[in-house]
């Protein structure tokens, strides 16, 4: 079992940033992935950017070049980046984890096991 605890969000203005952060805790696979995805009011949960357990990261293609994933194993801690933030970055971003069983992580919803409960990024212009 792997909980997942996310904090970093808040309010900012439009061209700000944010840091977000997802403690994980319980056994987490030595072979694995972490992902952060978010979820805008009225839309479906989308991928924002993952990383495996060696680092390798992949992010959506909309997203590259201003969100920046990263982990500290030995914090037990993910995190998210997010830079030259807009409105269009208003949603509740969600870490999630899974065993890796293929080259790349998997980037639906639908094949993460464990999730965090959410931290609201709202973004003012």
């Amino acid at each position: 079992q792997v909980q997942l605890v996310e904090s970093g969000g808040g309010s900012v203005q439009a061209g700000g940033s944010l840091r977000l952060s997802c403690v994980y805790s319980g056994y987490i696979y030595s072979r694995h992935c972490m992902a952060w995805f978010r979820q805008a009011p009225g839309k479906e949960r989308g991928v924002v950017a993952t990383v495996n357990e060696a680092g390798s990261t992949a992010y959506a293609d909309s997203l590259k070049g201003r969100f920046t994933i990263s982990k500290d194993s030995a914090k037990n801690t993910l995190y998210l980046q997010m830079n030259s933030l807009t409105p269009e970055d208003t949603a509740i971003y969600y870490c999630a984890a899974r065993p890796r069983y293929s080259t790349d992580c998997a980037l639906a919803v639908s094949n993460y096991d464990y999730w965090g409960q959410g931290t609201q990024v709202t973004v003012s212009s």
